[in-house]
């Protein structure tokens, strides 16, 4: 994609256009397309040294000055201080570019700069490129933060600004290692740069989307030196940052270059799924073991239980990667407590696995099935997951962690505890949960009802035929109670929870599921209902504007935001089961399907602005559905695979529809 010079020199539109770049282990550089500096976790290496998780920001950024050919010097940067941009490099952009990974072109006095950059798949290592139409020099200055992601540095006695330089057949090398805690960063240049020992701190750095989140906004940084070089037409000249112990020279930057190109070719023909295809590549990572997981969003969720469980189907498997799919099942299944997978991973050395969801594991149950569908595993399901799923069972139905059993009443899933959130509805402020839906949640028990549905499903297919008839009893209990439980004939829609009529989407798992539930017309009223308060261009609101509590925009500071969290803010994640609850209510033909396409386009053209070809994670309730939250999100880009390769592919009268990558073959044995 493409950002034209008319956006790149309106630095308040260019600011706010974001690109990010991945490292499948958990690292990453991002920032914006104007160069400047939005947010505390914008850097051009961002490192991962417990891979995926342990940030920490080491290379903020690098800014250069342009000289020669007879004209005034110019300055490439645009740095934001108390009041004033200086410098002002984005006057001179003319065009940014992904082709695959960021690119910047500036206009020099007559000669055209090129800034191109790239993180080197499975290292923590950056690469950045720069070309020139004519004979020009070029003078580096890398600044460093050093300091873990959610942090913010200041100037202090204890940096170490010692620098070791040495020469190789192919880079100057000079190496810095500001605080004993922390790795040693080798910076590699082209063999003809010198240089200059001149650093120095730089003070009051602003973050402007700190700023608007109600947080702390400015940052000291220390500029390591000046590195000082010559650019070539038709010569590259390189700077590569790194912890490891790979050596550059011309030729391995080159190979490194070519080969992240061709990694990042998409599977697809369609537009709309390329796009999406790269997207996804970069929440599917690899931990220090080789074991694959997903990051539920850039810049600063690691990997979360319910989302990866959510995500893996789009992510994954409609892209045909089944055995990252089993061994990221796997690696949940590793960390089963009392039956439940955990919420979340520690960030930080010596934290343990949070398990305050009771979702996630049941979540689990969908992506195996899915995962089953597509590879027809039997063998997974019979040796791994089936007895693990049996346990689980039973921990739900005895009683687990955090009030989460079974009602022996009516066979619902209850769950709660004071101070504790566990549906996807989390947020919270201090004490305070603001959504906290204790008791019997509507999609928790469409979840269970559908999870014990396949437990029937399995154990039949596996000779299990006691356990079958045990689970399918269960479910029928299930299903006649639900309905009692949930409709609400006054309203034509389901309960939230028990006891709460609020208007809330969660009802749709009740369609969406591969076990639907309620009668033909009760169906469609959900989704009526739905459809007529819910519905955004963005996805769906999270409650009714008619609702007590609706907040119709999501920003401001921490507390603002998180009172808004689920108080309508729209997530696009939710459109999956809109999508496949209208299809369930009103069946599929060329007509719904079409239909239900249509509703994607809006964020189709999402993926040029924000994080520019990805999906945030929320949007304001209200026009004009301004994004929010993550700029990249896994359920966002997952959920939207999920349905142009699944759900909504192969409808000849789709006009938007191309070429599209088949998805994988379905084990017949286990299809429902």
């Amino acid at each position: 994609m493409r950002v034209n010079q008319k956006i790149c020199q309106d630095h308040a539109r260019s600011s706010r256009l974001e690109w990010l770049e991945t490292n499948g282990a958990g690292g990453f550089a991002m920032g914006t397309v104007a160069g400047t500096i939005t947010r505390r976790y914008h850097g051009l290496l961002v490192a991962s040294l417990r891979p995926p998780v342990d940030r920490h920001v080491l290379l903020s950024r690098l800014d250069e000055v342009i000289s020669g050919g007879g004209v005034a010097d110019v300055a490439l940067a645009t740095n934001q201080y108390p009041g004033t941009l200086s410098p002002r490099g984005y006057a001179h952009l003319i065009e940014f570019r992904l082709d695959p990974f960021p690119t910047w072109v500036f206009d020099v006095g007559g000669a055209h700069v090129e800034k191109q950059l790239f993180l080197v798949q499975g290292e923590q290592t950056v690469v950045v490129l720069y070309r020139a139409t004519r004979p020009r020099s070029i003078a580096i200055s890398p600044f460093l933060a050093y300091r873990d992601y959610h942090a913010l540095s200041r100037a202090n006695a204890s940096l170490d600004g010692s620098l070791r330089e040495e020469r190789t057949d192919g880079a100057l090398v000079v190496r810095t290692r500001p605080y004993a805690g922390l790795p040693e960063l080798a910076l590699h240049a082209s063999p003809g740069a010198h240089l200059v020992r001149d650093g120095t701190w730089y003070y009051s750095n602003e973050y402007l989307a700190e700023l608007d989140r109600g947080l702390d906004f400015r940052e000291d940084l220390w500029k390591l030196g000046t590195l000082q070089l010559e650019l070539e037409p038709g010569k590259p000249a390189f700077v590569a940052a790194s912890i490891g112990p790979r050596r550059f020279d011309a030729t391995v930057v080159a190979d490194l270059a070519s080969n992240a190109r061709t990694q990042r070719r998409s599977r697809s023909a369609d537009p709309f799924l390329s796009r999406l295809d790269l997207a996804a590549d970069q929440f599917v990572v690899r931990r220090a073991d080789e074991r694959p997981t997903v990051i539920a969003g850039y810049p600063w969720f690691t990997d979360w239980g319910r989302d990866t469980m959510i995500s893996l189907p789009g992510l994954l498997l409609a892209r045909g990667l089944l055995a990252e799919a089993r061994e990221v099942l796997r690696g949940f299944l590793a960390h089963v407590d009392r039956g439940l997978i955990p919420n979340a991973f520690p960030d930080r050395p010596g934290d343990k696995p949070e398990y305050n969801t009771v979702d996630a594991t049941l979540w689990m149950f969908q992506a195996v099935h899915a995962y089953v569908q597509a590879s027809g595993d039997a063998r997974f399901l019979r040796e791994e997951f089936y007895p693990a799923a049996n346990e689980i069972v039973r921990w739900h139905r005895q009683g687990t962690h955090h009030g989460i059993k079974v009602d022996p009443a009516d066979e619902l899933l209850a769950a709660g505890a004071p101070g504790v959130q566990l549906t996807w509805m989390d947020a919270r402020v201090g004490d305070r949960v603001i959504t906290p839906r204790h008791g019997k949640p509507v999609e928790i028990n469409a979840l269970w009802y559908n999870a014990l549905r396949l437990m029937a499903l399995w154990g039949g297919a596996l000779g299990d035929a006691g356990g079958a008839a045990e689970f399918a009893v269960s479910a029928d209990r299930v299903r006649s109670s639900f309905e009692k439980a949930f409709w609400n004939p006054q309203r034509g829609h389901l309960d939230d929870v028990v006891g709460d009529p609020s208007l809330r989407p969660n009802q749709l798992f009740a369609l969406s599921l591969p076990y639907p539930l309620l009668s033909p017309e009760q169906r469609k009223s959900v989704v009526r209902s739905v459809e007529r308060n819910l519905l955004t261009p963005f996805g769906l609101r999270t409650l009714g504007p008619a609702e007590p509590g609706y907040v119709p925009q999501y920003r401001g500071g921490p507390e603002e935001r998180d009172g808004a969290y689920h108080q309508g803010t729209v997530w696009p994640w939710l459109l999956g089961s809109y999508v496949r609850a209208y299809l369930c209510a009103f069946g599929r033909s060329p007509e719904t399907v079409q239909h239900c396409r249509d509703l994607l386009r809006p964020l189709e053209q999402h993926l040029d602005d924000a994080c520019l070809g990805s999906i945030s994670e929320v949007f304001s309730a209200e026009p004009p559905f301004q994004p929010g939250g993550a700029p990249a999100q896994a359920w966002s880009v997952g959920e939207l695979m999920q349905l142009l390769s699944v759900d909504l592919a192969d409808n000849p009268h789709d006009k938007s529809r191309r070429e599209r990558k088949t998805p994988p073959p379905r084990g017949p044995e286990f299809r429902r």
